[in-house]
């Protein structure tokens, strides 16, 4: 806890885990146990910090001496934003193991932890859930709502599937009926509509960011997500990992399709490691986001939202 704000995280690896953004997602939040689904920012004023630590690859080849290092290279970055960003003690920790047992151990374990199952109708897709960030004026009264899907990956069809986007839509209904809260969505592997949004050579205005070194690896097909959320006045920006040289954003409809930043050692490329930092301001409300780099630069300054 800072004198500005709250600092949630999640981490992400691409494994068959959880926001591995599950692969689906780990969200922690600081400092205290959650109590139900609300995260709650401090004073009016001050703003509320987002770390996206994507593709952190976290056991791989843990038999080889390569493997354990990266790991430790890959938490090197994670304290390096964090001391940045500033936002106080942070626990996490999980090992490469199947998806159920990934979020029991997450969820029992690490008391920090705000993530869920989600609905078992969606196993084994796991990790669906919601939470909701506070006013500090009204504890009654949402700012925004964070949406958390696992699409897919490993041994399961890279996917939202159709019962995901249908649990969303009735979710929505049911805590955003006249969408006037604002919504931010994560999930791990970019949906098609990435493709089509993709800078083709370097990167160029409205898109914002540094690295564009890959073509986008989707999702194996659309199942109705997309379509969704950008029918919807409160969605505000998706946020992907799973390729670890891309790490734009651009505009997609009335949508921001963004991509994290390739935190861990582990995995393909060589690409200077960082995390994407997102910022929820109440009032006025505004969605920010920035790259914060392992050295502490930053770059990539994007208001998402006005």
């Amino acid at each position: 806890m800072t004198e500005t704000g709250q600092f949630l995280f999640f981490t992400s690896c691409l494994y068959i885990i959880i926001y591995s953004l599950i692969i689906s997602t780990v969200v922690v939040a600081l400092p205290t146990k959650p109590e139900g689904y609300d995260l709650r920012p401090g004073a009016a004023d001050a703003p509320f910090k987002i770390a996206l630590f994507a593709d952190l690859h976290f056991g791989e080849a843990e038999s080889t001496e390569w493997g354990p290092l990266q790991d430790v290279n890959s938490t090197r970055v994670m304290s390096s934003v964090l001391d940045h960003e500033t936002p106080g003690k942070e626990d996490c920790s999980f090992q490469g193991t199947q998806r159920l047992e990934l979020m029991k151990n997450e969820i029992e374990l690490n008391t920090l932890s705000h993530s869920r199952y989600g609905p078992k109708g969606l196993w084994p897709s796991v990790s669906n859930y919601v939470l909701q960030v506070l006013s500090s004026e009204d504890p009654k009264s949402a700012v925004a709502f964070l949406y958390f899907l696992d699409s897919g990956g490993g041994s399961y069809p890279e996917v939202i599937s159709g019962a995901q986007s249908e649990w969303f839509r009735q979710k929505a209904l049911e805590i955003n009926p006249d969408s006037s809260v604002p919504e931010i969505i994560f999930w791990h592997i970019p949906s098609r509509v990435y493709e089509k949004v993709a800078p083709k050579f370097g990167i160029h205005k409205p898109c914002v960011g540094s690295l564009n070194e890959e073509q986008v690896a989707p999702q194996e097909a659309e199942m109705g997500m997309m379509k969704l959320l950008a029918e919807r006045k409160s969605a505000k920006a998706i946020f992907v990992g799973h390729n670890h040289g891309l790490d734009w954003c651009c505009p997609h409809k009335e949508l921001w399709l963004c991509f994290a930043r390739h935190t861990g050692y582990g995995g393909y490329g060589n690409w200077d490691r960082g995390a994407r930092i997102v910022e929820i301001t109440q009032k006025p409300f505004s969605v920010k986001s920035w790259i914060r780099m392992e050295d502490g630069n930053v770059h990539s300054e994007v208001v998402l939202s006005p």
